[in-house]
């Protein structure tokens, strides 16, 4: 069996050099890193890492609980994150919550057998059992996407922000002339949910004699969410532009405008918060506003580095600002 020592003596090192770098306890020089990698690789040495965690107290595990992973946006956040975690020379372990707190919960205490260094959250609800699970066991916390109205003591957040980039997207239908406006939100009670309605509702709100806000709810459930867009486009008088809450919701949008045989921009105008890969590959292209999802799995490995070095530190809560990315789904009133 190929050991450590094994491993030193091919890379010219110590066994307490290798020993750090396989455990992350201290930095290696970048010359000294690539030396180990390649003894690594030639001896086929694998560490003990349940042997490791005894000695050390630490497992190099990270925890994950997000929700929906068939979401392309929370498809692409965990692979950023899991990029810029293995930096820190650890192991993220992904446990999707599907957006039910029974479910977050369960998968929250199943990260916990493993006993990670950490856990990364995206809360399935504003009131989150899973959260006070952790803040009662001292898990270094760091929440991810969904920022609440009030993040605990000795938990970090971070996230886009919402409110003004959806004032801002609404405002965009008005200066092209729409007074009717819909929005097709996401699940209630999800902080990113709340913060986009209430931008929404400030820009609806300054329209001069505009119908006012006109709102339904995208659902887990593909039918429900169908008979929410149909509550919205599908009686009189049908509002002139919609807007996605999400990227899911705006899917559903452009399924029910396909299924209906109406034309974008034409017969209505289509928006959407959250942007994804194949936005420009509709016809027409989508004016979306972009998450920049490399900067948030940026800011979330800092704080979880910075949580796990002094669990006790203030709360940090890192906003971030999204773009606007205007295209071809908006047509000009008047």
């Amino acid at each position: 069996m190929v050991t450590m020592q094994d491993v030193a003596k091919r890379a010219g090192v110590s066994q307490s050099t290798v020993s750090h770098f396989v455990n992350g306890t201290r930095s290696i020089h970048p010359d000294t890193r690539r030396a180990i990698e390649a003894a690594i690789e030639e001896t086929g040495y694998v560490h003990d890492s349940v042997a490791s965690s005894l000695r050390t107290g630490r497992s190099n595990i990270i925890g994950l609980a997000i929700t929906a992973i068939s979401n392309p946006y929370f498809a692409a956040l965990p692979h950023r994150i899991e990029e810029r975690v293995a930096d820190l020379r650890q192991t993220v372990l992904l446990v999707d919550t599907a957006d039910r707190a029974d479910r977050e919960l369960e998968a929250v205490r199943q990260l916990l057998r493993h006993r990670p260094d950490a856990i990364l959250l995206a809360q399935a609800r504003e009131a989150s059992p899973a959260l006070e699970l952790l803040l009662d066991r001292g898990v270094p916390t760091v929440l991810v996407d969904r920022v609440p109205a009030t993040v605990p003591p000795r938990v970090d957040a971070v996230g886009v922000e919402n409110r003004g980039p959806m004032r801002e997207l609404v405002e965009l239908l008005v200066e092209r002339g729409h007074r009717s406006i819909a929005l097709l939100a996401g699940l209630e009670g999800i902080p990113t949910t709340t913060e986009r309605i209430e931008g929404y509702r400030d820009a609806v709100a300054a329209i001069p004699g505009g119908p006012g806000p006109r709102i339904e709810h995208a659902s887990l459930d593909p039918d429900e969410t169908a008979a929410a867009v149909d509550a919205l486009l599908g009686l009189a008088p049908r509002p002139t532009a919609v807007v996605g809450g999400n990227n899911q919701a705006t899917i559903a949008i452009m399924r029910w405008v396909r299924e209906h045989g109406l034309d974008v921009p034409g017969d209505i105008s289509v928006v959407g918060f959250d942007d994804f890969e194949w936005a420009e590959l509709f016809r027409p292209r989508l004016t979306t506003v972009r998450q920049p999802i490399d900067e948030l799995a940026e800011a979330t490995a800092s704080l979880l580095k910075s949580r796990m070095e002094d669990p006790d530190q203030p709360t940090r809560i890192v906003r971030l600002q999204p773009h606007l990315m205007v295209r071809d789904s908006i047509a000009t009133i008047g």
